[in-house]
């Protein structure tokens, strides 16, 4: 079956074989399509079961038996179990001597070569990550025992040596310092996957092994409590290699291949905190299916007591037809191919799995609609004008949109969850993410595993209003319940009640038999989904608790769960410091005076010896006992039980000593932090903090230009990094000094945005780097006025300035603080040099022509648009307003500010008998009006009504100079009568006498 471009038809079946029990995963069609003929004829049946979700008839077949140990061959058997350190190692020596076979002869048959069974082991491999999916996140419950399928007879038989052999296991999946989720369920499927995936002739061999692979180790991810930069390289490094076969191959992956891997390594920036990146992919994804949809405003009522329709926020949607192209031309159709209509078989789909959804809670409020109740005319938006909207939108009912097509649905689930991931307490952002849960809901779905999805995103964001809080945490606790009761076995074997524990009571019903689905269409889009486990699922419903105030209830799921150490936060969110370090001191020191593990909670410390071998999460709880303490031993004795690889401890320890002020320990301190984890932004930035306390310059740039490569939208770094770079200074012999890493950010011209090493050969480097920096801050915190002036200071200290940035800069910071502060938020020098360095260039004295563009006309109307409405008192953006106006030839206005900087000088209240200093300022602001008086008064008009008539500017400017001059003597005659300043006043005074 090659993975060609498929016809018109295909897509449509592709929606309708959820319903068929057909898996449909693209990762299927991509291994089909790349299985070498000669194997191809004999997995067919294997392919099958794989795709049916009948993983038993694969785990038993006799090569991977042998595989398993139940069954030897000439290769393994020698090879025993107790061997080996952990299951796992024991699989993957077996795996390697079961693949190390690779001479063929005549009689070989073609179901026992090397490439059979490669591809055969590697199809097993996928199955045992689709079988731990199954059994932790999606159900329904595994047929079959895991245990007893997978591990040792002897082992399965005993529940203590199950039970130690699976903490092994999860114990192994520890990296970086990190534990994994100490009571995972099934444990062995992951490891089994992970071992086959990761065997080298299967990784030569077998082409399509990487994005099972990704899949493997996203799952590991996943089950850690914190991300661990080992695995996240790991994982970049598969999707770099998948962008580079997926999406530059059209030919060879369909459409639906490559919006599935969009949308699969959406869900995967989202988890790493690129919500950047996961919107880029989201916004590709909706381009390659040619998805309309936007969120506009429709009117309508929202409350039962509401008169008076208001605009509703409303997301409108509607899939393409499978006959149409990604820039919307129709595919031409074979006459073989009947037409078809996207959403005629969507409906039929959906008739098949509509008593399949999961239940859908009502609001049931007193006061609020089920749902926004339209009116007629409401196909008319109301926000977002109708022209700017797709023509396949504007003919939607709001209250009765098509179903969308599964993957047009996930683009919008994605897209909400990548929104709240980017602002989870923002209250604007709730309220644009719920109409897309609600349109997904509304348009209902054809598949089980996205319409949970749905309902999980609108619980979640529905937690945050009293209004509907309450049908937030009960749809929450209902599927909750669904997951626990989906994903455990209704008679649990001995051997597997070490870890998958009984169902919870709840005081919902339990879910009915009407309400399953298929394993394969759960699974289907389980990897573009990224659904939670039934493990973060209760933790998430016990955090909604606590948010409730219901700590009994969270405490209780903690507690079930084992998550001490949330159950330990728990506590001390509620200030039961003592509480919260009882419960973690007891998993990991023995009762004090050596009484038994029985021992009293309430009465006991748990201030005996450390237990051996301390726990996985040992390090996350010391560092738990540390913030509920202060206590630095604890972060410390955190690293040493790590070996040195928990960045948290470090970055812990950063944290406390930044806070003493002690910034050399603390760089030191974050250093070691970020040689277990280079990934950490957050780390870089508070060691680029702490190096510009310690003037360590040099490495503080680096610091910060290693936080804007893993961050660009980081704009306190770039501050920060701009900061930096100001502060260096050339040192010839440092090579420190002379070369370091920054990132160009292009200006508003044709810059490219590159990452580039800069020798420091220009004296102006650092600050031309710096004003980069700047401006690349400046843009991501458009409100900041503090980086808007660093910004100003810097663009204009650069020789020659950089003109536009400082028109900019000052006009930006006027819009921020002019309406609270006024003019004190104007920089008198910058502009003053501004409106100087316009006017010299004016070299060939052609005035001011307001048609050319250029910095002069940016300056104008920086000037009279921005500068003039602010000033109140002072004299100095007077005069400067003045020298411009005189520049432009225009007299009168120069005259009028002249008057009015004086006028700001005189008022100033105390310079009739203050000091010599204020006198001298009013003398000179008179003296420097009557020089105004005499230059402009007898020229002729050249703006306003009397412009070109002869009439002059001021024909009584000597009455009106000689009237300053002896007010302002008046007035000081008392207190500065034979100054100085007294006497320049005389003298002008005299002269206008003179010339009368």
């Amino acid at each position: 079956m090659p993975c060609g471009k498929p016809g018109p038809l295909v897509y449509l079946i592709a929606e309708f074989c959820s319903c068929k029990n057909i898996m449909g995963d693209a990762l299927l069609d991509y291994i089909r399509s790349a299985l070498p003929e000669e194997v191809a004829r004999h997995l067919e049946n294997h392919l099958s079961s794989l795709e049916n979700g009948d993983f038993l008839k694969l785990f038993q077949h006799p090569l991977v038996q042998v595989l398993l140990g139940h069954e030897q061959d000439d290769s393994t058997t020698n090879v025993r179990r107790q061997d080996f350190p952990v299951w796992s190692d024991y699989i993957f020596h077996r795996l390697s001597l079961l693949l190390g076979k690779r001479k063929t002869t005549g009689d070989t048959e073609a179901n026992d070569t090397p490439a059979f069974r490669q591809h055969l082991l590697f199809i097993v491999g996928l199955a045992a990550l689709y079988a731990f999916m199954q059994s932790n996140v999606t159900g329904p419950p595994l047929p079959f025992s895991c245990a007893s399928t997978l591990l040792p007879k002897e082992i399965v038989a005993n529940g203590c040596a199950l039970k130690s052999l699976r903490g092994e296991l999860i114990v192994s999946l520890g990296v970086d310092g990190e534990a994994a989720y100490k009571l995972t369920p099934n444990v062995e499927l992951l490891c089994l996957a992970d071992a086959i995936m990761s065997c080298p002739p299967i990784v030569k061999n077998v082409p399509t092994v990487r994005w099972a692979q990704l899949r493997v180790s996203f799952m590991h991810q996943r089950l850690l409590s914190e991300i661990s930069p080992k695995l996240q390289t790991s994982i970049y490094d598969d999707l770099a290699f998948l962008e580079t076969l997926i999406m530059s191959s059209s030919d060879r992956f369909s459409r639906d291949a490559r919006v599935q891997f969009l949308l699969e390594r959406a869900t995967i920036h989202t988890h790493h905190g690129f919500d950047k990146k996961a919107r880029a992919d989201i916004d590709q994804a909706t381009k390659e299916q040619n998805f309309d949809f936007a969120l506009t405003g429709l009117l309508g009522k929202r409350t039962k007591f509401q008169e008076n329709d208001i605009s509703q926020l409303v997301v409108l949607a509607r899939s393409a037809n499978p006959g149409t192209s990604t820039n919307g031309d129709a595919v031409k159709e074979s006459d073989n191919v009947p037409a078809v209509n996207a959403e005629s078989v969507l409906r039929t789909a959906s008739y098949t799995t509509t008593s399949s959804r999961p239940h859908n809670l009502n609001l049931n409020d007193d006061t609020l609609l089920e749902s926004i109740s339209f009116s007629e005319t409401a196909k008319a938006p109301a926000i977002q004008d109708s022209s700017a909207l797709p023509d396949s939108l504007t003919s939607l009912d709001p209250a009765n949109q098509p179903m969308l097509r599964p993957l047009d649905s996930i683009i919008l689930l994605s897209l909400a969850s990548s929104i709240t991931n980017t602002s989870p307490a923002h209250g604007l952002t709730r309220e644009e993410t719920l109409p897309y849960s609600t349109r997904v809901l509304d348009g209902g779905s054809s598949n089980w595993q996205i319409y949970t999805q749905a309902l999980l995103v609108r619980s979640r964001i529905e937690g945050y209003r009293s209004r509907t809080m309450e049908r937030g945490l009960l749809q929450l606790q209902a599927l909750v319940d669904q997951v626990i009761v989906e994903t455990t076995s209704p008679k649990p074997s001995s051997s597997n009640s070490t870890t998958d524990g009984a169902p919870t009571s709840t005081f919902l019903p339990r879910p009915k038999q009407s309400e399953s689905a298929a394993v394969t269409e759960r699974l289907r889009y389980l990897f573009q989904l990224a659904s939670p486990t039934r493990w973060e699922l209760e933790a998430e419903l016990a955090s909604r608790w606590v948010q409730l105030g219901g700590l009994r209830s969270a405490l209780e799921i903690y507690e079930r769960l084992e998550m001490w150490a949330e159950a330990a936060l728990c506590w001390a969110a509620t200030e039961r410091e003592d509480k919260a370090r009882k419960i973690v001191r007891k998993q990991l020191f023995h009762p004090a005076n050596g009484q038994g593990e029985d021992a009293d909670d309430d009465e006991e410390s748990w201030t005996g010896e450390e237990r051996s071998p301390s726990p996985a999460d040992a390090p996350r709880l010391y560092c738990i006992l540390g913030d509920i303490g202060q206590d630095i031993h604890m972060y410390e004795r955190a690293w040493e039980v790590s070996n040195g690889r928990y960045a948290r401890a470090q970055r812990s320890l950063g944290r406390h000593y930044f806070a003493l002020k002690d910034f050399a320990k603390a760089a030191d301190a974050y250093d070691k932090s970020l040689k277990a984890n280079q990934l950490n932004h957050a780390s870089w930035f508070a060691l680029g903090c702490a190096l510009l306390e310690l003037e360590q310059y040099e490495h503080a740039v680096q610091a910060f230009s290693r936080t804007v490569q893993l961050d660009e939208s980081d704009a306190e770094a770039w501050s920060n990094l701009a900061a930096a770079l100001l502060r260096l200074e050339l040192v010839p012999d440092s090579d420190l000094a002379n070369e370091y890493t920054i990132r160009s950010i292009a200006d508003d011209e044709d810059e490219d945005i590159q990452g580039v090493v800069q020798k420091r050969r220009d004296p102006q480097q650092h600050k031309k780097d710096a004003l980069k920096a700047f401006k690349r801050a400046a843009t991501l915190k458009y409100d900041n006025f503090r980086i808007w002036e660093n910004l100003l200071t810097v663009a204009a200290s650069v020789v020659p300035p950089s003109y536009n940035d400082v028109v900019v800069s000052q006009k930006r910071i006027i819009e921020i603080r002019g309406p609270t502060v006024g003019e004190a938020c104007v920089d008198v020098e910058i502009l003053d040099h501004l409106v100087r360095d316009v006017i010299s260039m004016d070299t060939e004295n052609t005035g001011y022509d307001s048609t050319k563009p250029g910095i002069a006309r940016m300056t104008v109307e920086l000037v009279e648009k921005s500068v003039v409405p602010l000033i109140t008192s002072s004299r100095r953006l007077w005069q400067i307003v003045a020298r411009l106006a005189l520049w432009r030839n225009r007299p009168t206005t120069a005259l009028e500010a002249n008057e009015k900087a004086w006028r700001a000088a005189t008022n100033q209240p105390g310079w009739e008998s203050g000091s010599e200093s204020r006198w001298d300022e009013a003398v000179d602001a008179t003296v420097e009006l009557c020089d105004a008086y005499e230059s402009l008064g007898p020229r002729e008009r050249t703006e306003g009504l009397g412009a070109g008539g002869g009439e002059l500017v001021a024909k009584d400017w000597k009455f009106k100079a000689r009237s300053a001059v002896r007010g302002i003597m008046g007035k000081g005659k008392d207190g500065w009568e034979g100054t100085p300043g007294w006497e320049r006043l005389q003298g002008v005074l005299e002269d206008l006498k003179g010339n009368a």
